[in-house]
């Protein structure tokens, strides 16, 4: 087993989706864990965000138009480090994970929608190294 650190991809952002309002449900978390949530965040918004100021994973909260069916309502978004996003995810599908979508767009941006082996969702965005 990995040491934590080096190589190993970190948790970034955790990112719930939400159909209603997502500062509402920032709002709770916020209280809940005692962190604020971004200065320009507001009522209305698409999405809010809870920034770690210890540098752990932050959470999101995004506005999705449909409820939970078999997307899960919680993911994590994975940044590689020390490698590409091709080879993290390559990487990942040799430990057992399964591709579910590529969303890598041309300019480099975009994430690959992967499902660990009991089915749970998680992405892999661009890392340091592309």
């Amino acid at each position: 087993m990995g040491e934590a650190g080096g190589l190993n991809p970190t948790i970034r952002t955790i990112t719930f989706d939400c159909t209603g309002d997502p500062y509402d449900l920032g709002l709770f978390w916020s209280e809940l864990l005692g962190l604020p949530l971004d200065d320009d965040d507001k009522p209305g918004d698409p999405e809010a965000l809870l920034r770690v100021p210890s540098g752990g994973p932050n959470l999101l909260f995004v506005r999705v138009p449909e409820g939970k069916t078999a997307k899960n309502r919680i993911h994590l978004d994975l940044q590689p480090h020390g490698r590409t996003r091709a080879a993290e995810v390559a990487r990942a599908l040799a430990l057992g994970a399964r591709q579910i979508a590529d969303h890598t767009r041309p300019d480099g941006g975009g994430w690959v929608i992967l499902a660990d082996p009991e089915g749970n969702e998680f992405c892999v965005e661009r890392g340091e190294l592309g």
